[in-house]
């Protein structure tokens, strides 16, 4: 079985990686998920951030296209588009999200991370990440607006 997954690549000022743990597993990995019927590549990975951690996506840029062995399905292969996004708001975990760990992305983890962050994306990762927090320049057309109900940086 293939699971199908978008990936957002958050780093801070200090260039950690921001990684999260569901609800009811042990490895961390991107925030991310599962595209919704008709989303297209933008659209999925700003409503799992606006969902998972209160924020807003305000820009985006393809990382690439991975797979790996599924962390949490058994038997299963991950194949995840990840993109390089810069965020708007104040983290706060939200619904299926118990934790959230900020990694070096050149360092071994100490925490368990999921194969396809640990073999796929984090070698991928630029030698030098920028920070993705502050608002982008990119015109707000290029954009997806954020889920209806939903407020970035709300709880």
């Amino acid at each position: 079985m293939i699971v199908e997954v978008v990936g957002a690549v958050v780093h801070d000022a200090a260039g950690r990686l921001l990684t999260v743990r569901k609800r009811g597993t042990s490895r961390f990995m991107l925030p991310g998920g599962k595209r919704e019927p008709g989303e297209d590549d933008l659209t999925a990975p700003a409503r799992e951030v606006c969902e998972e951690l209160g924020v807003e996506v305000t820009a985006a840029s393809l990382l690439g296209d991975f797979e790996a062995q599924a962390a949490n399905e058994p038997g299963a292969i991950v194949r995840c588009r990840a993109f390089l996004v810069e965020i708007a708001g104040r983290i706060a975990l939200q619904a299926e999200i118990e934790e959230l760990l900020w990694i070096d992305p050149a360092a071994s983890p100490a925490a368990p991370i999921a194969p396809l962050l640990v073999s796929q994306i984090l070698p991928a990762l630029p030698a030098e990440p920028r920070a993705m927090t502050a608002r982008s320049r990119s015109p707000p057309s290029e954009l997806p607006a954020a889920p209806s109900g939903r407020r970035p940086g709300g709880g």
